[in-house]
């Protein structure tokens, strides 16, 4: 029987109000056994680890702050934090890195964040979920400096080029794909890339409610993306990678089952 696992969904954004459990229910109906639901705040990260609770044979949580919230991660904010992640649910420290795209909070801001969460995986020894968006070299340097002492990561969305996959797989970084792989204007890049990408690295993710698939037919009216929709990106995938669907299916569900120390089902 397939088995996906989606490594990244914001299942506590407001657009999952209505019909949470419908959603869930839809995933399962596609193979999706299992979620990792992303916090990227302390606030979100407690809301997260609330949602994993209701339903612990299927959903982990993460704790951390995105870097567009590093401007509010103060000290009450990393206690929170710090606090979440010695809860057994909570699976791994982020969403945490930097992204100098929008700077929505300062790149300075975003490090100093970055810094006192990779201190927080360094202590709990769990693992780190990583966001990156034009801000390479510095997110690079920042995990090289503590190459010897940190926990295994895994770099979520990866959209970058082939050089930095292969930077970041050289300093020990599991790769996360999503629809952006279906994305003829930006992403199309990455069917060539992820090809490179070693069994055993490699997990897959939608980043609902976000990225939305944009091949899917038909599309969701409300151009929400949902887990369900894990199913068409792991195909893409699996066709990219000369792979079946079931060859991918397994290796990356036993990929995130290990690096996120998610037993099955």
């Amino acid at each position: 029987m397939l088995e996906l696992i989606d490594i990244g969904i914001n299942l506590t954004h407001d657009s999952y109000d209505r019909d949470r459990a419908a959603v869930l229910s839809r995933a399962v109906d596609h193979g999706v056994r299992q979620f990792i639901v992303t916090g990227a705040s302390a606030e979100s990260s407690k809301a997260a680890l609330d949602l994993a609770g209701l339903a612990p044979r299927i959903l982990r949580s993460t704790a951390g702050c995105h870097p567009h919230h590093a401007v509010d991660y103060d000290a009450t904010a990393h206690s929170i934090v710090a606090e979440l992640l010695l809860h057994p649910l909570v699976a791994a420290v982020g969403e945490t890195g930097l992204d100098y795209h929008r700077n929505f909070s300062s790149p300075s801001e975003q490090r100093l964040a970055f810094e006192r969460q990779l201190d927080l995986a360094v202590a709990t020894r769990k693992p780190l979920f990583l966001h990156q968006r034009d801000a390479h070299a510095d997110f690079i340097a920042m995990l090289t400096e503590r190459a010897t002492v940190l926990p295994r990561a895994v770099l979520h969305c990866f959209t970058g080029n082939a050089t930095e996959l292969e930077e970041s797989l050289q300093i020990g970084l599991y790769i996360g794909i999503t629809g952006w792989i279906c994305d003829e204007r930006r992403g199309h890049h990455l069917r060539e890339l992820v090809a490179r990408i070693p069994v055993g690295r490699l997990m897959i993710e939608t980043d609902g409610p976000y990225l939305l698939p944009r091949d899917l037919k038909p599309k969701p009216e409300s151009r929400r993306n949902e887990p369900m929709f894990l199913l068409h990106i792991a195909k893409i995938i699996a066709a990219a990678r000369g792979e079946s669907l079931q060859e991918l299916a397994s290796h990356t569900t036993q990929t995130a089952r290990t690096f996120f120390d998610f037993p099955a089902q």
